[in-house]
């Protein structure tokens, strides 16, 4: 009888315990020392808008027929919307985490079979309006897949994205330069993964890749965002103490002792991000 008694009590016990674990496990945030969040641009952007609102401030000239590279591209979503809004020749996405190279190489895989399903739709329209509303048989207007020759697929041979560490493992490919080079909101975790000496070899490998008259379109992170995620390694937090250049005197050093030649503020007109990502979108040119 006693053990026919203490069977509900170790399940009730049992249950009570797998509730609470449940509990913090929902209530672990995702840690992601180099910035490599996965769901990053849901963080960042506004529901409801169609692209990110980093890309309004920039200029088509920038990028039009242009060789391109995105430093810390992560999902790979402004990598992949720049090609397409303003035609780039080619345009290369790096992330030192795998898992989200991966990411954008699926979601170029799915923007481009959305292309193609959207221009099929329309092509459809187009078919109905001429022929009285006769369609096609259904097995030749079924589900679309991708082809060497539909319409979005050419974004297979302008976007390209690559695993690497631009500071420490990436080398520099021969006598290969680009026309423009972004590097949105990845300073930070470059600082605080190598310090002063990470940020500054950033700036000079990105200026000795950029052609002359190249542009750099850089995002800082501000200071107070180095101090909410100075303890997410014990890395971090050891540079983080040893830090010697701050965000606000990145300009001076990019011109002074880097040697841009001039800079422009982009941020003025930027609307559509979250509260606390409000940050200065600055273009360079070498």
């Amino acid at each position: 009888m006693e053990d026919k008694e203490e069977k509900p009590k170790n399940d009730s016990v049992q249950a009570n315990n797998s509730q609470q674990l449940g509990k913090k496990r929902k209530k672990q945030k995702e840690v992601a020392i180099f910035g490599n969040y996965r769901n990053y641009y849901t963080y960042r952007i506004d529901q409801g808008l169609e692209e990110d609102p980093r890309i309004e401030v920039m200029k088509k000239e920038w990028f039009e027929g242009k060789n391109c590279l995105d430093i810390g591209c992560n999902s790979g979503l402004i990598t992949i919307t720049i090609a397409k809004k303003f035609g780039c020749e080619k345009i290369l996405g790096i992330d030192i985490d795998s898992a989200r190279i991966e990411d954008a190489y699926w979601n170029l895989r799915r923007i481009v079979k959305s292309s193609e399903r959207k221009e099929h739709q329309t092509v459809d329209k187009s078919k109905d309006s001429g022929t009285n509303g006769i369609t096609d048989p259904p097995e030749t207007t079924g589900q679309v897949e991708s082809s060497a020759d539909s319409p979005a697929s050419y974004l297979f041979d302008v976007v390209s994205f690559q695993k690497d560490n631009f500071v420490l493992g990436w080398s520099m490919p021969g006598d290969k330069v680009y026309d423009t080079i972004l590097c949105l909101s990845v300073t930070k975790w470059i600082h605080l993964n190598w310090g002063d000496e990470g940020l500054i070899t950033l700036f000079s490998k990105v200026w000795r890749l950029l052609k002359p008259g190249g542009v750099f379109i850089l995002e800082p992170q501000p200071w107070k965002s180095y101090i909410s995620n100075r303890q997410v390694s014990e890395v971090a937090s050891t540079n983080y103490k040893n830090l010697k250049i701050f965000p606000n005197q990145f300009q001076e050093v990019l011109l002074d002792k880097i040697g841009f030649r001039r800079i422009e503020n982009l941020s003025s007109s930027l609307s559509g991000s979250k509260t606390g990502f409000n940050r200065p979108i600055l273009a360079l040119w070498k």
